[in-house]
């Protein structure tokens, strides 16, 4: 009795320090009209010395840096007594406080006037928060647990969107640490709510959420449009057979529609904010629900089948991954597949879809030189990052998602094809290796998994020629299994390569606004972004004009002259015209009843 009593005595002790080491935040919004919001943060405990607070400069689900720090001000500290103490800005988003009795409240306020799924958004309508964004945070503390109270909720008659766990305590959540506190975003609006439950294996009952605010929409057009999404989820548990376990036994879709915000979905480990810029849901439902089928295929791929180089996150700086082909692409790949299974596109439809990943590698020139894993780490410079100089990415740079999900094709038409397999497989397979035990993967581990799946000299071909390397499958071959034909869009037709014109109003002259493609005609003929055309052949570009239909008059192979200003100075050169070499997908006309059984095993929904 007097062990139990002992260990009971122990285990209250530690129970009771670790309450005292909660790290309080509030959140009070007395100027929400004019963007602004207050927040405060008790601080018990605080380790011996000076105390180092900053904001974020990166946040989950991105991968550039974004400033937060540049929207905080009027930052102060208080100790135990209510005494102020001097705060150092150290740098523009880290502060210190150099002596303290053991107790600092921190207080700010925080502007935020952006909707999407990465700033902040005040208003007196809502508070749209990615807590990067928001809130500041300790580097010495960052294990801790963190409660948030939000204050004014009945000023606005507003309520909580949130993955964070209720504490009981009025309008008060919790987090188990940093990690947690900054992947859990926020909505406090009148918002809409709709719910659904789902059964994973083993009987265990899930909810489901889809909180919408911004919309004119009525609750049935929002019960409606949670069916539709609904019908997503159950085709991507098919995939990999289960749900995630979600913490709390909760998932929320975050949305947010209203003209003035910027379309964005952005995928936490247990809820997604999904932002969209139309003025209400009625007669849009297929449109918005393509970020909705990406966003969630995130809760297995890269919020549980985790990079090793995203994990754990690091906020104050970029994270830099190999990985985002995989962890992007592959789910760029299924966001639309998965639309086509769910019934919510055509046949014709998905040919587009097909054409767009095809012709996004395909004519990229920058697919010719760098393979999916060196346009992964540019991440950390395209994703929404935020610069004022030109860059040659159109010549050097391939969207990881595009390049991924054209990966993430061929593999899943070679293992429908060779191994009597299929992409499904391969996810279910990386799933339970990495992704339900939570084990971070290398690409190494991937290949893995897929030599485990197969046979380890296919696993290595593929991964040194088509993820590290810039080969590119057979898809016309590939396609043709599925009674698809990949052919030229418009054979015969001249072009001088993707060349955006502006019309300068006060000259008259038409300015290039684009970087030209490497090896088309146009930057073969030496004009470059800013030149001015002048001239085509014999006809003169003055005001407004149809580029297109000027080079309608000439053939693949003919030359002409062009002029151009080039910095002030008049050059002529010769433009030799190109074939147009985009591609498209379109039906067999008499496919066979092999290639349509093919098809309908690749396309056909998986929903029991």
């Amino acid at each position: 009795m007097k062990r139990f009593i002992l260990l009971l005595s122990c285990v209250l002790a530690v129970l009771t320090v670790s309450a005292q080491n909660v790290l309080r935040y509030s959140i009070a919004f007395p100027n929400a009209v004019h963007h602004e919001a207050e927040v405060t943060i008790d601080v018990p405990n605080a380790p011996a010395g000076p105390l180092l607070f900053r904001m974020s400069r990166s946040s989950p689900g991105r991968y550039a840096t974004h400033e937060f720090g540049k929207n905080v001000y009027g930052v102060k500290a208080t100790d135990s007594k209510g005494t102020t103490i001097p705060v150092v800005q150290v740098e523009g988003d880290v502060y210190r406080v150099d002596k303290h009795d053991g107790d600092v409240k921190i207080s700010y306020t925080i502007y935020g006037n952006h909707v999407d799924g990465t700033y902040l958004a005040i208003d007196e309508t809502h508070a749209h928060m990615n807590m990067p964004a928001t809130f500041m945070w300790f580097p010495a503390m960052t294990d801790r647990a963190m409660n948030i109270t939000f204050n004014d909720l009945e000023k606005y008659n507003w309520k909580v969107a949130t993955q964070l766990k209720p504490t009981g305590a009025r309008n008060t959540f919790t987090a188990p640490n940093l990690q947690y506190f900054m992947d859990s975003p926020t909505e406090l609006s009148d918002f809409k709510l709709a719910t659904w439950q789902d059964v994973n294996p083993g009987n265990k009952v899930q909810t489901l959420r889809v909180s919408s605010h911004g919309t004119a929409d009525d609750q049935g057009v929002i019960d409606n449009y949670a069916k539709m999404v609904a019908k997503v989820v159950a085709e991507q548990k098919a995939v990999y057979g289960e749900l995630p376990q979600f913490d709390h036994g909760e998932y929320t879709f975050l949305q947010d529609v209203n003209p003035d915000n910027n379309g964005d979905g952005m995928e936490h480990r247990n809820s997604t904010v999904i932002t969209g810029s139309g003025s209400k849901i009625a007669g849009n439902e297929e449109a918005m629900l393509g970020t909705f089928s990406h966003e969630f295929f995130h809760a297995w791929n890269v919020e549980r089948i985790r990079p090793k180089t995203l994990e754990p996150f690091d906020f104050s700086h970029a994270n830099m991954s190999n990985e985002l082909w995989f962890a992007e692409g592959f789910t760029q790949y299924y966001g639309n597949l998965i639309l086509k299974r769910a019934g919510f596109r055509t046949e014709e439809q998905y040919q587009g879809v097909l054409s767009g990943i095809l012709n996004g590698v395909l004519s990229a020139p920058g697919a010719k030189s760098f393979p999916a894993t060196h346009m992964s780490r540019y991440a950390v410079f395209v994703d929404a990052g935020v610069s004022v100089d030109q860059s040659n990415y159109g010549n050097s740079f391939t969207s990881y998602y595009t390049y991924g999900a054209f990966v993430a094709l061929g593999l899943d038409l070679r293992l429908r094809s060779e191994f009597k397999l299929t992409l499904d497989d391969y996810m279910q397979a990386v799933w339970k290796t990495h992704g339900k035990p939570e084990i971070p993967y290398t690409v190494p581990d991937l290949q893995n998994v897929l030599a485990r799946l197969t046979n380890a000299a296919f696993a290595q071909d593929f991964f040194k020629r088509y993820v590290e390397g810039v080969d590119k499958n057979d898809y016309a071959k590939l396609l043709a299994n599925a009674g698809l034909d990949l052919r030229k869009a418009s054979p015969g037709k001249a072009t001088m390569g993707p060349v955006r014109l502006t019309l300068l109003s006060n000259t008259g002259k038409n300015r290039v606004a684009s970087a030209t493609q490497n090896g088309s005609a146009a930057y073969n003929a030496g004009i470059d972004i800013g030149d001015y055309i002048l001239k085509i052949g014999d006809k003169e570009l003055n005001g407004t004009v149809n580029l297109n239909e000027i080079i309608s008059q000439y053939k693949p192979g003919q030359s002409v002259a062009v002029t151009y200003e080039h910095k002030g100075v008049v050059k002529t050169s010769t433009l030799t015209f190109k074939e147009d070499e985009s591609l498209t997908v379109v039906k067999l006309e008499n496919p066979t009843p092999q290639q349509i059984q093919f098809r309908n095993d690749w396309l056909s929904s998986k929903a029991k």
